[in-house]
């Protein structure tokens, strides 16, 4: 009888019909890649090496890829005695097979154990969530589609050309990755372009396009980057949500019968453009500066305002006069004003500063002037009665003397904090007066 370890080891070739010289054996035999964890070295792999020279005349494969193991959510190993362990038959049926082991290979570098949280779980869902929305959105925009139109460069606008430069460097940075094993890293870098970029910025960029009818070629440009962008980045996916990029492939426009036989995308760099990086990520930052801006300020979401902006270098000032649409479509500002670093500040104006771009939103005509005043009024109030509370309470010589150090230190820091926010309260106030 053969113990457990010892027919494990045979598994490289018994598998295939040895001792018979089969067909399988002479084409699988030896493997390149083995993926194990680290409890099972001396076990398995050392016996499956020393049985492979022994009876296939050659080791059974050339790289043995170590992970970690998949402990509970307090960094215990999972087992029966404990009933810690977790079912991913359970976890398939609630969530999906893609979004189990896009869970299990993001978040975690090469052999080290990683924890199991739900939470996480539910990340993976989310991702595969938003990734399907962006493809039923496309779909819902391919009225008019021709596959056989493919845009010139003077199509291209300045979002095209920064999603297929993002592209092409999402796609080299995820095979480098991948050849070196670092599953997790890649995976994180499509994660993040396609949830951060194509998701949250390129589809955004491209509506005013995608839902203008009239204008023939400039959608059908948008659709071909869209097409090609998402077409190509379910390939980067596909080895790691295998299930719902071939859903979504299938429906896209493609060729060829299945996205796991597709050529893995190589050969993108012509596509790289560092000018049009540089120019969108001057206009995205300059977007969030002032969606941080209208929020802080309470302003109404789609009330347009008008956004000032300092630039010191001129091309620049060129890129934001020719794309003021980025900005009125995703920021709310209208009048775009642009100005040399030298012109006046205006005053009563919430300011910001990004990459080399000054930012000024003029509070007049932003917010409701009488309302804000009423809201930070009430604030002031409530801020003073909580001042006044923790100096009544910091000047009493039985508290202070009593209270344990910390509990003593605590309340001085809210104190601070309080007094901190009135500030701030307060100068909002004297510039809304102003106004």
């Amino acid at each position: 009888m053969l113990d457990t370890w010892f027919s494990s080891g045979l598994w490289p070739f018994e598998t295939m019909g040895w001792p018979e010289d089969t067909e399988e054996l002479r084409h699988f035999y030896p493997t390149s890649v083995l993926v194990t964890g680290y409890d099972i070295i001396f076990f398995w792999v050392a016996r499956m090496v020393m049985q492979g020279l022994k009876f296939g005349k050659d080791i059974p494969f050339r790289h043995v890829f170590i992970h970690g193991l998949v402990r509970d959510s307090q960094g215990r190993k999972m087992s029966k005695s404990l009933g810690n362990g977790i079912d991913p038959v359970e976890v398939i049926d609630k969530y999906g097979a893609d979004t189990l082991r896009f869970m299990l290979v993001t978040g975690n570098t090469p052999g080290n154990d990683m924890r199991f949280y739900w939470e996480r779980v539910e990340s993976a869902r989310n991702f595969a969530n938003k990734l399907w929305n962006a493809s039923r959105f496309m779909l819902m925009n391919l009225e008019g589609f021709d596959k056989n139109f493919v845009p010139t460069q003077d199509d291209f606008e300045l979002s095209d050309r920064w999603i297929l430069s993002r592209y092409a460097k999402t796609a080299a940075g995820v095979t480098e990755n991948l050849e070196k094993f670092e599953l997790g890293e890649a995976a994180r870098a499509i994660y993040e372009f396609i949830w951060s970029e194509l998701c949250d910025w390129y589809i955004e960029l491209a509506k005013p396009r995608l839902y203008d009818k009239e204008t023939e070629r400039p959608r059908r440009t948008a659709q071909y980057v869209l097409g090609y962008v998402l077409e190509h980045t379910l390939r980067l996916l596909h080895p790691f949500m295998p299930f719902i990029t071939e859903e979504i492939w299938q429906r896209v426009p493609h060729e060829g019968k299945s996205v796991m036989v597709t050529a893995w995308p190589t050969g993108e760099e012509g596509k790289l453009d560092e000018n049009a990086e540089t120019a969108m990520t001057a206009i995205m930052e300059t977007i969030k500066a002032i969606r941080n801006m209208r929020a802080e300020a309470g302003a109404q979401p789609g009330k347009k305002s008008e956004a000032i902006l300092h630039i010191a270098d001129a091309g620049l000032r060129k890129v934001f006069a020719a794309h003021a649409g980025y900005l009125s479509g995703l920021a709310d500002t209208e009048p775009l004003t642009l100005c040399d670093a030298d012109a006046a500040k205006p005053e009563n104006a919430m300011t910001a500063a990004v990459g080399g771009v000054g930012v000024y939103l003029p509070l007049k005509g932003l917010i409701d002037v009488e309302k804000e005043t009423q809201r930070l009024t009430k604030e002031l109030e409530n801020l003073d009665r909580e001042i006044e509370r923790a100096k009544k309470k910091l000047s009493n010589e039985s508290f202070t003397a009593k209270a344990p150090a910390e509990v003593v230190e605590k309340e001085r820091a809210k104190q601070k904090d309080y007094e901190e926010k009135r500030a701030v309260m307060a100068e909002r106030l004297r510039h809304l007066a102003a106004l």
